[in-house]
């Protein structure tokens, strides 16, 4: 069997697929949780929270995706199986069972709000060792963040 070589030295490959497989992790839970909360939303403003979470499911897959595709190409082998999403997944999820609105609103901003975290630390981890990389992630969050500040101002608007 052949292993794909890395254009980086191994000391900067090691950081970097740390910070690709933990943000896969994160983002293939982060597509789970927004299908979690997509299937049980209840409440008056069911349809615009539904279609706001196909947003954030959509953009975790897809940055998945792309994120597996960079570790490959540096010769690291990406980790997607539910196992290791299971284990080792942590950002916060909705409850089981029928999620009210207002809860998923919530639930949705302090997901992102740990998931863009995470990223800043691992954006901070990549420059030096992969720009790339790094760049990469800067992408990552740019989205996260606008999906959670959608999140966020839809739950301001019915708390003021």
């Amino acid at each position: 069997m052949s292993v794909v070589k890395s254009t980086i030295p191994d000391s900067a490959r090691q950081v970097t697929g740390e910070a690709l497989q933990s943000t896969l992790v994160d983002l293939l839970g982060l597509s789970l949780t927004g299908k979690q909360a997509h299937w049980n939303l209840v409440g008056p403003r069911f349809r615009s929270i539904h279609l706001q979470l196909d947003e954030v499911v959509a953009a975790a897959r897809t940055f998945s995706d792309t994120v597996a595709e960079r570790a490959a190409a540096l010769g690291l082998p990406p980790d997607g199986r539910p196992e290791t999403i299971a284990s080792a997944f942590t950002l916060p999820g909705p409850k089981d069972g029928w999620v009210r609105d207002t809860d998923v609103v919530a639930v949705m901003v302090e997901s992102l709000e740990a998931a863009i975290a995470r990223l800043r630390e691992r954006i901070e981890a990549t420059a030096g060792p992969d720009p790339v990389t790094q760049d990469l992630l800067i992408t990552i969050t740019a989205e996260l963040e606008k999906q959670r500040w959608m999140f966020a101002a839809e739950h301001v608007s019915r708390e003021d």
